[in-house]
């Protein structure tokens, strides 16, 4: 009796070791998504295997349990197509042992509120002049040289209109590439970004570039200017509100700095408008 007794002590044990591990693993997931939506379906999504779990283990109904997996595998395929891009940087970021990231830590150099009036001023600016301009805003993300084409010139130089201005002007070598400002800092300018796969025939290079970015890093924003029309418009998430103005921007920009800086807070995915980029627009040559 002893032995029966040890072997279904190990059973519950190891059952309650699966069903805690299961319990971390999406409350993990859980905690990584900003979006509303998104959340409904990963919750759901979590419902259903958890309903799966049960009716395997307890229920002695083998036709509900055969359709019930049926129904999970269908959903599987759904959401990996649907989240491609996000299962796409899951497999880099293990790849590349960066594990803090899939935890939630965050750089503890941010952005500072009158950075947000600079970079609202020198957008306004620039969408006056019609000069292209695409600025990388990183609210606390793990960004690397090798999550770039090409990461540009370093410059390590203290952010300000007149520099922001000076770098996107048009006989300069740098203004076709993007500027990378984290932490009140102009990082690096000449950045070639990879490019977003989707509205190809919408978009121009620089508003696929600001997608291709945001997609990969929800703590990234990227502001754009059109060096044809002028418009201004900023990506977050892999999504894109244009036309906006330089107030609006500002209010932008405020929102994602306080949601950076309260993880309680979360900013939700700004929507993208109807409007197409023109193709001609230049990241780079």
């Amino acid at each position: 009796m002893p032995g029966v007794f040890g072997v279904l002590a190990g059973i519950q044990l190891g059952a309650v070791l699966d069903l805690l591990l299961a319990t971390a693993l999406g409350m993990v997931l859980l905690a990584r998504v900003n979006e509303p939506r998104t959340l409904w379906l990963l919750r759901g999504y979590l419902t259903l295997v958890a309903l799966a779990w049960v009716v395997q283990r307890y229920a002695n109904l083998p036709l509900t349990s055969k359709l019930v997996d049926a129904l999970v595998m269908a959903c599987s395929l759904a959401l990996a197509i649907l989240w491609q891009g996000e299962l796409r940087r899951l497999m880099e970021l293990l790849g590349t042992g960066r594990l803090g990231v899939l935890f939630g830590s965050r750089s503890q150099d941010q952005l500072g509120s009158g950075s947000v009036a600079v970079l609202s001023e020198a957008a306004g600016r620039l969408s006056q002049a019609r000069r292209g301009g695409l600025i990388v805003v990183d609210l606390g993300s793990d960004l690397r040289p090798e999550d770039f084409l090409n990461p540009g010139i370093g410059l390590d130089a203290k952010l300000s209109v007149d520099l922001l201005l000076n770098l996107f002007a048009a006989d300069t070598p740098l203004h076709d590439g993007a500027v990378l400002v984290k932490a009140n800092r102009i990082v690096a300018a000449g950045v070639i970004l990879p490019l977003s796969r989707q509205g190809i025939n919408r978009y121009g290079t620089r508003h696929l570039a600001a997608l291709g970015l945001t997609e990969r890093f929800d703590q990234c924003l990227a502001i754009v200017v059109s060096e044809e029309t002028g418009t201004l418009s900023l990506a977050s998430q892999g999504r894109l509100e244009r036309p906006i103005t330089s107030s609006r921007l500002h209010d932008l920009l405020s929102q994602a700095l306080v949601a950076s800086l309260n993880p309680v807070k979360r900013l939700s995915r700004v929507h993208p408008t109807q409007g197409g980029g023109r193709q001609g627009e230049k990241q780079s040559r």
